[in-house]
């Protein structure tokens, strides 16, 4: 079995949780997902099974899309809301359309982020959230990611109360806290904010509309149809381009040969060579040598 299974990962479940289902599910255990949701999160959470593993990586580095609803007036610290309140403001507020769009705006393109106490950032070989548990505080380092897109949902032109909430949607790099950017864009308007719900859109070219339930999956599976739904490795590769192999060069690439470098490689990180339309191998640039290219992943019959 091989294959992507764009998931519908639901509340309450972490992905490692999703993972060990599937195995029992799908009675195969190469299998493996493709970035972290936590379990408050439900959303976009491609699985990688049999060969489709060696692709796991370029998922996970994928960029992703969620919505968002931010609540400004307390923070947390877990900056969701699943922690403890650490500072509230209860006065009533008054952030005008224009004050929050111009907020968004800030935080659009390349930002600064420093992750929560509560994630899985490894700092001194042990997990932040391990720190957390026993109350300890450490160092984070501030990192930067990208933030493509912040769009706000709602349609007020002013939003007033003592607890102000609106949605938001984010398009965005690996490695990105949507938590964090609700508490950073509490910061901007002047007020301590957490990130009350979020729901993972997308996740590189796969979308909610592609997306099964595990109920759905052990259903389709005990119909002996899981092919229906299994997307291919060529379909999370799309965004490469795709060379046909040819006579000439076959032996090499199947081989996984270091080769003079495609010209398209000159413009993109990646190529996929391919027959009849299938993956055999990925090449980048050489690293070391330069005007040459070779295998990062290879595909096998």
């Amino acid at each position: 079995m091989n294959g992507i299974l764009p998931l519908w990962k639901e509340r309450g479940m972490t992905s490692h949780d999703c993972v060990f289902k599937l195995r029992k599910i799908l009675k195969t255990k190469k299998v493996g997902h493709t970035g972290t949701l936590d379990p408050a999160v439900e959303g976009v959470l491609p699985i990688c099974i049999g060969q489709a593993t060696r692709i796991a990586e370029y998922l996970t580095d994928a960029g992703k899309t969620y919505e968002a609803v931010v609540s400004i007036g307390r923070t947390t610290t877990t900056e969701d809301a699943e922690g403890e309140t650490v500072e509230e403001n209860l006065s009533h507020k008054a952030i005008s359309r224009n004050e929050l769009l111009e907020a968004l705006k800030q935080l659009t393109g390349e930002i600064e982020q420093t992750p929560p106490m509560y994630s899985a950032v490894k700092v001194n070989g042990k997990r932040l959230y391990e720190y957390a548990r026993k109350g300890e505080i450490v160092e984070r380092p501030t990192r930067k990611v990208m933030i493509y897109s912040l769009e706000l949902l709602d349609d007020a032109d002013n939003f007033e109360g003592e607890e102000v909430t609106f949605r938001i949607r984010i398009a965005c790099s690996k490695g990105t806290y949507i938590r964090t950017l609700a508490v950073q864009l509490g910061e901007k308007l002047g007020y301590p904010a957490h990130m009350a719900s979020l729901v993972r859109t997308a996740s590189g070219t796969f979308t909610e509309k592609e997306c099964v339930t595990l109920q759905q999956v052990e259903e389709i599976m005990n119909k002996g149809k899981i092919d229906e739904v299994l997307l291919p490795v060529e379909y999370a590769l799309s965004s490469y381009p795709f060379i046909e192999v040819e006579e000439s060069n076959e032996k090499q690439i199947l081989n996984g040969q270091v080769l003079p470098i495609h010209a398209l490689l000159k413009e993109n990180d990646k190529i996929v060579y391919s027959i009849q339309g299938k993956a055999y191998a990925v090449y980048i640039k050489h690293p070391t040598k330069e005007g040459y290219m070779k295998p990062e992943k290879m595909f096998p019959n």
